[in-house]
């Protein structure tokens, strides 16, 4: 049994948050409060160590994850031509640092009017407030392209750059599907292998079909108009506001438009879509809904972040903002000395060419960015895939201590 936290066990009651206690701090009760975390990945951490900055003592946080490690892939100006080697870490470990518990199960259910979550294995969890950073699901769109896996992304570019150089692919057909994805890896692959095409001296025709109505249209125009000159430059063509079709091997078709083209590969984005988690509301597509503040409508203290949550932007940074703005108002919840704000969300990425790295940083409203920049100098730091404000100082910590130990 995970102290603090009920479980179904035989003839055992069922004491949920409202039920087990007096109530007390901010109609919730007179001991700590309890946290349920559910999720491994970026929001997950983020939340759980924003807590124990914020709420630490006046929260017993107990983490929910399908898996047991956490796998990163941080970026290096010093490499710009990959995506450096895969790190793993423990969750257990993460959790523990954090001041919290780890069960390794995945959800199943929420029943929100007695306050406890059900996970696939039978367990029945109690909580004051819950915060969902669970993933979304991965989709392919296309039966005859590649579908891309950013956990390949090494793999498929040296097996795609070996075709190249040889001469055994000329053309590649990059596509974006219309459902929300994030499409900045696409981007990537298409720079980084005309970088190699060019270095090998090989004629190559790329083409990016994309739903945006201009290259990475999420950073805004300024940084649009930034990328779409290296995507020229690389010689690298974008069909912009349209829609593909892949109804064989090799041949595309184009919405609108009554004409398709050839290509000798086509790889394309997942789709993405929401949990569809039972006993919560769905929003658009099965995606979780939350108000300014993350919090979810309707069902009481359910908080909510990361790629679930029906936000038009899927992104590690992104992710991490949402999961402080959650911690933050459970931190209140708690009885800490914190005022919740809501969530503005501000974009940083790096996006890898082939040559130098290029940074983009933009304010997002309406799904598009403002104030936006593309620049060769990060405006943030540590100049990462994971831009936030716990997680990634914690995990620099961290390879420090692999550095020293090695």
């Amino acid at each position: 049994m995970v102290a603090g936290y009920c479980r179904d066990m035989p003839n055992a009651s069922l004491a949920t948050g409202r039920e087990a206690s007096k109530t007390g701090r901010n109609g919730v009760g007179e001991g700590p409060l309890r946290v349920v975390v559910v999720g491994g990945g970026i929001a997950a951490l983020e939340l759980v160590l924003a807590l124990d900055d914020l709420a630490a003592g006046l929260t017993e946080v107990l983490l929910i994850a399908p898996n047991r490690e956490f796998v990163y892939r941080p970026h290096s100006a010093k490499e710009p031509f990959g995506y450096g080697r895969p790190r793993r870490r423990q969750l257990r470990r993460i959790a523990r640092d954090a001041g919290a518990e780890l069960l390794v199960e995945a959800p199943a259910r929420v029943d929100s009017a007695r306050q406890v979550l059900y996970t696939a294995g039978g367990e029945r969890i109690a909580y004051d407030a819950l915060a969902l950073a669970v993933a979304a699901e991965i989709k392919p769109r296309f039966e005859h392209a590649l579908t891309l896996d950013e956990r390949y992304m090494d793999e498929l570019l040296g097996v795609l750059a070996k075709e190249v150089e040889q001469g055994i692919v000329r053309s590649i057909g990059f596509l974006i599907p219309g459902r929300i994805s994030w499409p900045l890896p696409l981007y990537e692959l298409a720079l980084m292998i005309a970088a190699r095409a060019e270095a090998a001296g090989v004629k190559l025709r790329g083409t990016i079909v994309t739903p945006e109505d201009m290259p990475l249209a999420i950073f805004g125009q300024r940084a649009s108009d930034g990328v779409a000159r290296l995507l020229a430059e690389a010689g690298v063509k974008t069909l912009a506001s349209a829609y593909a079709e892949v109804p064989k091997p090799g041949c595309v078709w184009i919405e609108p438009g009554d004409g398709h083209l050839q290509f000798d590969r086509l790889i394309a984005l997942p789709e993405l879509h929401g949990p569809a988690l039972l006993g919560m509301p769905e929003g658009h597509d099965g995606f979780i809904r939350v108000d300014r503040f993350c919090q979810v409508p309707d069902v009481g203290p359910i908080f909510a972040a990361g790629d679930a949550v029906e936000f038009p932007v899927k992104h590690g940074g992104i992710s991490a903002q949402q999961a402080d703005v959650a911690a933050c108002a459970i931190a209140a919840l708690a009885g800490a000395s914190v005022q919740p704000r809501p969530f503005e969300p501000v974009m940083h990425a790096m996006l890898l060419t082939g040559g130098a790295p290029r940074y983009l940083s933009a304010r997002i409203t309406g799904g598009h960015g403002f104030s936006s920049v593309l620049s060769r100098v990060p405006s943030w730091s540590p100049p990462g895939d994971v831009v936030s404000k716990y997680l990634a100082a914690y995990l620099e910590a961290l390879d420090g201590e692999t550095t020293e130990a090695g």
